[in-house]
């Protein structure tokens, strides 16, 4: 962040102290010795992370309030009656996961409308303001949103919160998700007190995140405007086999589960090498096998797991899409097994809203901060809030693109130009530069 992106923002080092400070603060619920955290999705880990997030924005006047799923929103009214911009992430982890990803989004996000709400009370000038913006009155309300299980690792599908929000799931189906114990969502919220029955129309969304990928430190930048998300065709996989000794029962005799979900990981691999281009990328992953009986004289009679292939191009993705159910049946008459596909979420690429890059390029222009175009490899609760509102996304480097690792490491330079973008944008976004107020 630079001095003038600082003074022009209106960014105090109170504000910058503050904001590292809280970062660091929300960072020790679910802490791992290795530096990342662990709280995934309804554990105890993640109700204190909420309760600790409640305490702080209450502090500042926000009211909290929770719907049917857990979405936690934190409410800042600035007009009475006018509709909310909704801004925010999620503070669910994965397994030993980084502290930055997602929790960065929501803690920005407060900090965000905090400012915002500081500087209309005191009637100082923002950069918006000085730019020549035409009118930086509010005339929305603000909504500062935790999703529920972003993460999708201890309950599928990931994205959950915002896809029932969206009208992608319905609730019920997703309260009696169960977890590898049995637990169903609905246990896991009830347990950690963070369900309700609220509800809120929204007219617009604003998220920021931290890249996951290098292609800002690569680049020099310092904000990424997010033009697009990548297609993603996300399966759970059951291959069916025999159980038998594994010593006594020749290979011709045997029906080897693990075998055919092995022969699925590397026909992914394949898949992602043979179908990547210079102008278009195609990317595969497997995870989260689960083997049974998963004994060590024992071939296994059953394997689920997760394949997930992405593209930015639909032609390309459906192309791999179509090898990879080709290469499934091939699996089975190798490894003389079935495989049945589950459950699948899918989401398509798709373009963000222009005016909304127009305008996060022009605030990032008002603070003298470096920025450039991304796609977004990953899926975000942007990518479901985009389908129902007008929504921009931002992105923050990542150093080494290391993300879902204790080593996740973003700048605090980086993340306070984050929040002083974030800020000059959403007083924007308030004051009616990206949708009417009658929206």
């Amino acid at each position: 962040m630079t001095a003038t992106a600082s003074q022009q923002a209106g960014t105090s080092n109170d504000d910058a102290r503050a904001f590292l400070h809280d970062f660091r603060s929300m960072s020790t619920y679910g802490a791992t010795a290795g530096g990342g955290v662990d709280r995934q999705a309804g554990t105890p880990a993640d109700g204190q992370t909420r309760n600790w997030f409640r305490g702080l924005v209450e502090g500042h006047g926000f009211e909290v309030r929770y719907d049917a799923v857990g979405n936690q929103f934190a409410l800042l009214e600035l007009v009475p009656g006018a509709p909310y911009i909704a801004v925010g992430s999620h503070l669910d982890s994965q397994p030993f996961g980084g502290r930055f990803d997602g929790a960065y989004g929501v803690l920005a996000g407060a900090h965000a409308a905090v400012r915002l709400k500081e500087r209309m009370a005191s009637g100082a000038n923002t950069a918006a303001e000085s730019s020549g913006a035409p009118d930086a009155a509010p005339l929305f309300n603000i909504a500062v949103i935790n999703w529920f299980n972003e993460e999708g690792c201890r309950f599928k599908p990931s994205m959950m919160g915002s896809s029932v929000f969206t009208g992608k799931l319905p609730a019920e189906k997703v309260l009696a998700a169960t977890d590898p114990s049995g637990t169903t969502v609905r246990e896991a919220l009830e347990a950690i007190g963070t369900v309700g029955d609220f509800s809120l129309d929204v007219a617009a969304y604003v998220e920021i995140h931290i890249e996951q990928g290098r292609s800002l430190e690569d680049n020099g930048l310092t904000i990424g405007l997010v033009e697009s998300t990548w297609g993603a065709n996300k399966y759970e996989f059951i291959v069916h086999g025999e159980q038998a000794h594994t010593g006594a029962t020749v290979i011709a005799d045997r029906h080897d589960a693990l075998l055919g979900a092995s022969s699925l990981v590397v026909a992914a691999r394949d898949i992602a090498d043979e179908f990547s281009t210079d102008d278009h990328a195609v990317i595969t992953s497997c995870g989260e096998f689960t083997v049974y009986p998963n004994s060590p004289v024992v071939v296994a009679n059953r394997v689920e797991l997760l394949v997930d292939v992405r593209s930015t191009d639909p032609d390309v993705l459906a192309a791999a899409d179509a090898e990879l159910h080709r290469r499934v049946a091939q699996i089975e008459g190798r490894a003389s097994v079935r495989i049945e596909r589950g459950a699948e979420h899918v989401w398509a690429a798709k373009a963000y809203d222009e005016a909304g890059l127009r305008l996060a390029a022009k605030s990032a222009e008002a603070l003298d901060l470096t920025y450039g175009t991304v796609r977004t490899l990953a899926g975000h609760d942007s990518t479901n809030m985009k389908d129902i509102v007008p929504t921009i996304m931002l992105f923050v480097p990542s150093v080494e693109g290391i993300s879902h690792n204790e080593k996740e490491l973003t700048s605090d330079d980086d993340m306070l130009a984050g929040v002083d973008l974030l800020t000059e944008l959403l007083g924007r976004v308030v004051a009616g530069e990206f949708v009417p107020a009658e929206n």
